[in-house]
């Protein structure tokens, strides 16, 4: 395993620490091939919304609240103009399908992340389709477990 990987996991775990959901929070750092920062983001409301309200912290409606990090740094390379076309995402996690679509999308070549629990309850019938969504677009998928994970 690189050093850059290493800290590129760590930095996105630090910057999901900026995330005020109050069960998950989730980082997630974009890298170009030259090891570049083009984007990160966190788990958390849309820009601009008041996430003081503790009801849209509740289950289910915090997911009709909350954007994943992932999506999160897609949107803010889009919002400043900066591609992502063959770049990495770390994530101490694994994407949800929404996620997987938006990472074959914007032309991500490689994925480092968390193993997924294709057992988990909630996520894992999920993380199957997003396995097999990756896989179909020639995504290269490398698990790394985050430091203390």
């Amino acid at each position: 395993m690189a050093d850059w990987d290493l800290r590129f996991m760590d930095l996105a775990g630090f910057i999901g620490s900026w995330s005020k959901d109050r069960s998950r929070q989730v980082g997630c750092v974009v890298v170009a091939p030259d090891n570049s920062i083009r984007s990160i983001g966190f788990n958390g409301f849309p820009r601009g919304l008041n996430d003081d309200h503790d009801a849209r912290h509740e289950r289910p409606s915090k997911y009709l609240w909350t954007e994943h990090a992932e999506r999160n740094a897609i949107y803010t390379a889009a919002r400043n103009g900066i591609p992502l076309d063959g770049c990495r995402l770390y994530l101490p996690w694994f994407p949800c399908v929404d996620c997987a679509r938006a990472i074959v999308q914007v032309g991500l070549s490689e994925l480092v992340c968390q193993e997924p629990d294709i057992s988990d309850a909630q996520w894992g019938e999920g993380f199957k389709v997003s396995i097999e969504l990756l896989k179909e677009a020639g995504v290269r998928v490398r698990f790394m477990e985050p430091r203390g994970g």
